[in-house]
């Protein structure tokens, strides 16, 4: 079994526009290596259509950031920072597209044996 605040596994998020857009979901499969971040997420644009972004990124106690490059037509990659909580389940913080918009996020994850399983499941997935 990984280290429990390793940040290996599934993660179920959600980010937040500036304006009166409506908020996204999003799932992230995340690895951990050392400090370093590396993973992929999967939602819907506002046309239906499926995106996945690529995620780079570290993890330094509980300061996590990451860039998500988006594998189609967006231009600009997106910056997170947030913070990971005392039991590892949650980050939250803000991302923001340099120059144009920002927003806050909240990912989570399953704890106990659920959790488990998608660590299993992930960690075989990295780029």
């Amino acid at each position: 079994m990984s280290d429990a605040l390793d940040l290996t596994g599934v993660w179920h998020g959600i980010f937040n526009y500036p304006r009166s857009l409506p908020p996204t979901h999003f799932v992230a499969t995340l690895i951990e290596r050392g400090a370093s971040l590396a993973g992929e997420t999967e939602e819907t644009d506002s046309d239906g259509r499926p995106l996945t972004g690529l995620i780079q990124g570290h993890r330094a106690g509980a300061a996590v950031t990451f860039v998500k490059t988006y594998d189609d037509r967006h231009a600009h990659a997106i910056h997170y920072a947030g913070t990971l909580d005392a039991e590892a389940t949650e980050i939250a913080g803000t991302w923001r597209i340099e120059g144009q918009w920002s927003g806050s996020f909240v990912m989570v994850r399953p704890t106990g044996k659920a959790a488990e399983v998608e660590r299993e499941t992930a960690e075989p997935i990295g780029r």
